[in-house]
């Protein structure tokens, strides 16, 4: 069996629903995961804050016209009236559950349910419309499957029993269709899986049923060779090592979240990132399996800071970097990039929340300097060390751009340079040129 996700502008309308019910209802058993339709969550969390300003009326306002909106979509979508009545009075059932939210005292959790709703609204038109179109298609409830433990992490043994006890319960169902994004925590309450989201959901289903593929579509024709938003020419790649693709991830390439295909890597089943635009374009292929001595993508982080710790008594003395990592520790910030010598310290931070706090106690060790405004530009590939001139052929293709640090042997899969934020287009253009221009498909 595969796992289907669709994100929020693939299901973004009445046309996109039919496009991707379309996609999905071919006959083979699948999981279809599903977002919210796009600008639904967004809404939700408006609301959200009009209740917890006590403001019913305002909240009332963009609860009618979200509502209005759903009825247009629903009038546009189904061709039958037994079946527009059916979802106006299942998506109506979910309104009143967001108006009986505005009351006194709003929290934090009745915030949670409230954002829950878009997901469970998009997939009562989704399974409605398929039935309408003769696929047996049913609702598999995230809610009684999908749980956070204490630590609000995936209790991916709980998820992995539940959801099997779901699935039985309705055998003989073809196309099942699930909520991404939405949990319950270990206390039983609405919660949301929060990093990636949608992703995250259906790689922790692919996982706990051991599914055959993953396959994530969005409207973008897989990770790309560089940013095409800055970069002419760019191509998808595609082929990526699990490693690679949340080194991209992470370094900016927006189609994944780092960690939302963890669970897919671990139990060694592939990830297919697919484009609704293009159905027929073959995408991204995310695995286990590493393409040898080739240079994948590029791609940038912006909004970072630099910070320079100089310190005559770093020289020889044991526990100094334990000082400083501690510090950081303390005010939960991660850290990007790290470059040492033997009287200082670099490193790159991209939450300056606690900035002031942060050189405060650093300034306590030693000369403290500061460089804002920067960007970390990641080359990612097979970089292990043996593979020879690899490095060197990054270097050169910033031979004109001035580099404050430059990160390499952390991982076998990139090389991470700090440039100036104003330096970052010529940046990702230069290394195009350099390394994708005899082979753009790289």
């Amino acid at each position: 069996m595969k796992v289907l996700k669709f994100g929020g502008t693939s299901v973004g309308s009445a046309q996109r629903m039919k496009d991707v019910a379309k996609l999905i209802n071919d006959g083979e058993r699948k999981i279809v995961v599903l977002s919210a339709m796009s600008g639904t969550t967004n809404t939700l969390v408006e609301i959200s804050e009009y209740l917890y300003r006590k403001n019913t009326e305002g909240a009332n306002d963009i609860v009618n016209r979200l509502e209005n909106k759903y009825r247009r979509h629903i009038d546009e979508l189904f061709s039958t009236e037994e079946y527009k009545q059916k979802a106006l009075e299942q998506v109506k059932t979910y309104f009143d559950d967001i108006r009986a939210h505005a009351k006194d005292f709003f929290t934090l959790f009745d915030e949670k349910a409230v954002l829950a709703e878009g997901e469970l609204i998009s997939t009562c038109m989704m399974n409605l419309y398929l039935q309408e179109c003769g696929a047996s298609s049913v609702i598999l409830p995230a809610l009684e499957y999908m749980r956070t433990d204490k630590n609000a992490e995936p209790d991916v043994a709980y998820i992995r029993e539940k959801l099997r006890e779901q699935l039985e319960l309705q055998p003989d169902a073809v196309i099942y269709i699930t909520q991404g994004f939405i949990c319950r925590n270990a206390y039983g309450e609405i919660d949301n899986l929060q990093r990636g989201g949608s992703d995250y959901t259906a790689s922790l289903i692919g996982a706990a049923i051991k599914a055959e593929e993953i396959q994530i579509w969005t409207d973008i024709d897989g990770m790309h060779n560089n940013d095409p938003r800055f970069v002419e020419h760019t191509a998808p790649v595609r082929n990526l090592q699990f490693e690679e693709a949340a080194e991209l991830a992470y370094f900016g390439a927006k189609i994944l979240h780092p960690t939302c295909i963890q669970p897919a890597k671990f139990a060694n089943i592939p990830v297919r990132l697919l484009n609704t635009m293009d159905p027929s374009a073959p995408g991204t292929l995310i695995s286990n399996e590493t393409e040898l001595h080739k240079i994948k993508a590029v791609a940038a982080k912006d909004n970072i800071t630099a910070i320079k710790i100089k310190s005559g008594r770093m020289l020889l003395a044991y526990g100094f970097l334990r000082k400083v990592f501690e510090i950081f520790e303390s005010f939960h910030t991660s850290i990007d990039m790290v470059c040492t010598s033997e009287v200082g310290v670099s490193v790159t931070i991209d939450n300056t929340k606690h900035l002031n706090e942060i050189l405060d106690e650093l300034r306590k060790f030693g000369t403290v300097t500061v460089d804002q405004d920067m960007c970390i530009v990641c080359v990612v590939g097979d970089l292990d060390w043996e593979n020879l001139g690899f490095e060197a052929k990054a270097v050169e293709a910033m031979r004109e751009i001035p580099v404050r640090m430059i990160s390499y042997g952390g991982s076998n899969y990139n090389i991470s340079f700090l440039v100036r934020q104003e330096d970052k287009k010529r940046a990702l253009q230069s290394l195009s040129d350099v390394l994708f221009s005899a082979n753009s498909a790289n």
